[in-house]
């Protein structure tokens, strides 16, 4: 692909005068298939799984700002709901999940990971019920 001087030097401005950056690369992770009637079984599952599918995120996305002269602002994982992958657990200790999903990502380095949620639109369960009692424990 060719491009016109016009549009290099368009490029140019934005990435030097406009300070064009890209502010989020986003890895979603499934962690459906974690679950289990044990808390240390689905912490150890969970943390086994980002590790692997997340373990190179960031020095990609850091290869590809180099690469392409585009800083980019934030790594993030976004998870399973974990109130869905707890909730088979005889424990139910959420926070133990919580530390386990925190801990592992500062292992790999990203900015944010997301999944410390529920779906309760239509009501809640009572795992979803232990799962909002550990939030004031697990911030």
């Amino acid at each position: 692909m060719i491009f016109s001087p016009q549009e290099i030097l368009e490029t140019v401005m934005m990435t030097e005068m406009e300070h064009l950056d890209i502010r989020t690369v986003t890895l979603g992770i499934s962690l459906r298939d974690c679950s289990d009637s044990s808390m240390d079984r689905v912490c150890d599952r969970v943390v086994t799984k980002i590790r692997t599918l997340a373990s190179r995120l960031v020095p990609v996305v850091e290869d590809l700002a180099t690469e392409f002269g585009i800083p980019i602002a934030n790594k993030r994982i976004a998870v399973t709901p974990l109130s869905l992958v707890g909730e088979s657990c005889i424990d139910r200790d959420y926070v133990k999940l919580a530390q386990a999903v925190d801990s592992v990502a500062k292992e790999v380095g990203v900015d944010f990971i997301g999944g410390y949620s529920a779906l309760v639109h239509k009501g809640m369960t009572n795992g979803e019920r232990s799962f909002f009692a550990s939030i004031p424990e697990a911030l």
